[in-house]
This record gives C-alpha cells, sequence and structure tokens, in this order.
C-alpha cells in the first residue's frame, strides 16, 4: 500500500558530475523492498508534477533509504540544492520490485547495470549476499568520470566495470563482458539504458528467473493515468501493462521492446 509522508533529509553529496546520493528518513522506509521507487513532490508550486526516483538502499532498522539521481531538469535540480534539515513529500514506495524470496545459498547471481540504472542493484546485491549467494556485478558507464556505486557493489561480491572509451575497467558495453560469461546462474537482475534492456531481454529471454527494470514518463506514479504503458509481447494492439504498477520489474520475454 502506498504511503504518503514528509520524509527528512539526512544527507544529501554529490557523488558524480550531476549525480547525486539522497537519504532519507522517515517511517515509510519500513514498508520498502528493492526495485521499488518512490514519487517525491518538488518544493516549488510552478511544478506540479512528482519526480519518480528509484530506490537505492534500504535500511528499515535506521528508517533511511539511499536514493541516487541524476538533475536532468528542473524538478532534479531544485533536490539538488536542499539541504540535511529539510523534508520531502514522498509517494511511496510505489511499484513491483525485485524478487529475491527463490534464492539460494551457493548459487550464483548476475545484475547488470547501466550508468543510473546501476542504483537499484544495490540494494539486490546486499540481500543475495545475505542469502549466501555468489554475486557477480556487471556495470557499465560512458567514461571513468561516470562510474558510480563500484565500491559499494563490491561489499557483496565481485564487480566488472565497463566504459564505452576504454577509460577506466574494460573497454566497450557490459554485451561484451556477459557474452564470455559460462557460468549458470540462479538469477539475472537488470536495470539500463533501452538498447541494454533490449540485448537482456533477447539474451535471458528464456530463463526462468531473468528480470528487467523500466524506466518510463510518469504523471501519477499509481496507474491512473496511462502514461507509462508498454506493450506486453503476447498483448493486443490496445492492451497495455504500465511500468509504475505491473512495473517497473517485469521478466525478461514478457515484453515487446
Amino acid at each position: 500500500m502506498a504511503l504518503k509522508e514528509d520524509l527528512v533529509i539526512v544527507e544529501q553529496q554529490e557523488i558524480a558530475k550531476g549525480i547525486f546520493s539522497l537519504i532519507l528518513e522517515g517511517d515509510m522506509v519500513k514498508s520498502m523492498s528493492c526495485g521499488q521507487f518512490v514519487h517525491i513532490r518538488v518544493p516549488d508550486q510552478s511544478m506540479v508534477l512528482r519526480r519518480p526516483l528509484s530506490i537505492s538502499q534500504i535500511d528499515t532498522a535506521a528508517r533511511q533509504c539511499r536514493l541516487i539521481y541524476r538533475v536532468e531538469g528542473r524538478g532534479t535540480d531544485y533536490f539538488s540544492k536542499m539541504t540535511v534539515g529539510q523534508t520531502l513529500n514522498v509517494l511511496g514506495p510505489l511499484g513491483k520490485g525485485f524478487p529475491t524470496d527463490f534464492l539460494e545459498k551457493g548459487r550464483a547471481v548476475l545484475l547488470v547495470g547501466g550508468g543510473i540504472g546501476v542504483p537499484p542493484l544495490v540494494q539486490v546485491a546486499k540481500e543475495a549476499a545475505q542469502k549466501g549467494c555468489r554475486v557477480l556485478s556487471v556495470i557499465g558507464f560512458a567514461h571513468k568520470d561516470a562510474v558510480i556505486l563500484e565500491e559499494e557493489l563490491s561489499a557483496y561480491g565481485d564487480v566488472l566495470v565497463t566504459t564505452d572509451d576504454g577509460s577506466y575497467g574494460q573497454e566497450g558495453t557490459v554485451a561484451k563482458v556477459i557474452d564470455n560469461l559460462k557460468e549458470d546462474f540462479q538469477a539475472i537482475y537488470s536495470c539500463g539504458a533501452a538498447g541494454m534492456l533490449v540485448y537482456l531481454d533477447k539474451t535471458f529471454q528464456d530463463h526462468p528467473h531473468a528480470y528487467l527494470s523500466l524506466e518510463g514518463r510518469m504523471a501519477c506514479g499509481t496507474g491512473a493515468c496511462y502514461a507509462c504503458v508498454v506493450k506486453p509481447k503476447q498483448g493486443k494492439n490496445h492492451e497495455n501493462v504500465r511500468v509504475c504498477k505491473e512495473g517497473p520489474v517485469f521478466e525478461t520475454g514478457s515484453l515487446s521492446l
């Protein structure tokens, strides 16, 4: 059930150019699960629509969650200028997250992220590691200065980094790494750009536990406005599913990407 609460900013810092880490505190955090998102109101009456931000890390004991966002417009620019002690009106947690209940001790789990799609994978890595899984994260970025969350993911398993220009890690895309992996993974979790998700959807379309987390332009964030629809693979022309409601996490092979 979605809640609405004023959460307190307890930390705000820029972790890469134009990318910020925001830690919020409040009772809502106790209801969050990995892969979900929150819808945040901009404290400016000229901006009516809320901004959706994915949940990167959850600390239920401290009642704190970490959000990682990129400044892309007036709303996120406003967020980046807010300081510790201020509050944000948050609607959430929203959406269907990543399933992890089935994970088994000793099995291997693959996480694949690209750019600002990496943040929601950190909580998945944590939960998989807590279940005794071997976690491998493959994360891709445009260049060295854009690399984020490598250290956080390294706390839960091995991390392979790729950059388009070869300025850090392996040159190329995550596909170059994944095509050479021979291990049998119990589950694959991914989030990133559309092209990367299309590749993963095709590569793991028959895998029983492979998941894609999509981004979508949202208005209400609760499924009422149908602004963030995508088409299911077996659906008719008039049938759609909503990223904010039926997603943002979908099984591979289920969508027409």
